[in-house]
């Protein structure tokens, strides 16, 4: 994914597979969506502001939902074994490819930033433990923002 594909109200595809990352043993973070779904929309901004906030860190993979429909689970390496059905979802899997977060909906960034840390002992970036809102420019367009404490 690259930076200036993010912030747009669109979500880009992973350039590498689950299985490449497990293999790798990258934590990963999946973000399930759907093209057309004014919720996915939305939850763009708190992807982009992942991808700002970890860089390389980690494997950010928005995925979409359409293919993972209707079909049997291929095990730990295939994206529909930890689709829930619902959009948009986040899952992080931490090194070894345990599930260490699972939330669905207008998910803060704060907490998926809280779960990336832990599965990365990374400390989270500077801003990254601040809760935050995702302000709406338009039906298309948002934008993640900071609440000072």
């Amino acid at each position: 994914m690259c930076s200036s594909d993010l912030g747009n109200g669109s979500l880009v595809p992973p350039r590498s597979s689950l299985a490449m990352s497990l293999a790798d043993r990258r934590v990963t973070v999946l973000v399930f969506y759907l093209d057309d779904s004014s919720a996915s929309k939305r939850f763009a901004a708190v992807v982009s502001e992942l991808q700002r906030l970890w860089g390389q860190a980690v494997e950010l993979m928005p995925l979409v939902t359409d293919p993972l429909q209707n079909r049997p689970d291929g095990g730990a390496s295939d994206p529909a074994h930890y689709w829930s059905g619902l959009i948009p979802e986040v899952v992080v899997l931490d090194r070894d490819g345990k599930v260490t977060y699972r939330a669905s909906g207008q998910v803060p960034v704060g907490s998926i930033n809280q779960a990336i840390s832990q599965a990365t002992g990374i400390p989270l970036p500077e801003g990254g433990a601040n809760p935050s809102v995702t302000e709406s420019f338009n039906e298309l367009n948002s934008e993640v923002v900071s609440v000072k404490p």
